[in-house]
């Protein structure tokens, strides 16, 4: 099937050719004649080269509306998700967004947070320093370093 079908083509394009192109005659023509052909013949070539762009232009034009109608058609149906923008917003922004303007009251989203307590460190009486250094000398300030320490 396919051997026939090619060779219909075939005798179709022939057939064609013959119509359109009449077969030419180049014997006893001068040179003048044969020049004047040849430009005929060349501004045809021009002629059909011109209509092959024109319709591969068309073609094209024909498969990229195609291609966007189709891009359409998929984003109409929701396959496709368009890409997400990084918005920053507020905790209020938010929840107004989410839960609309019914909610006009702030949310405290540290108010649910543990509290951990501090121990306070032993912070030292900052007194004199000269009453410090009398208490120590002598005898009983090396005294009262050892029972301290103990």
């Amino acid at each position: 099937m396919l051997e026939k079908e090619n060779e219909e083509k075939r005798l179709e394009k022939e057939t064609i050719l013959k119509e359109r192109v009449p077969p030419l005659q180049l014997s006893g023509l001068s040179v003048q004649d044969l020049q004047t052909l040849c430009k005929e013949l060349h501004q045809k070539i021009d002629v059909a080269d011109e209509e092959r762009y024109d319709l591969e232009l068309k073609a094209a034009k024909n498969s990229k509306e195609i291609e966007n109608l189709t891009a359409k058609i998929i984003e109409l149906k929701g396959k496709k998700r368009p890409a997400l923008k990084r918005v920053k917003i507020s905790a209020d922004a938010m929840l107004g967004a989410l839960l609309g303007t019914k909610v006009k009251e702030s949310v405290d989203f540290k108010a649910n947070l543990k509290t951990v307590k501090k121990e306070d460190e032993k912070k030292e009486e900052v007194t004199d320093w000269r009453k410090n250094v009398e208490a120590m000398s002598g005898m009983e300030g090396r005294k009262k370093l050892f029972n301290a320490s103990q």
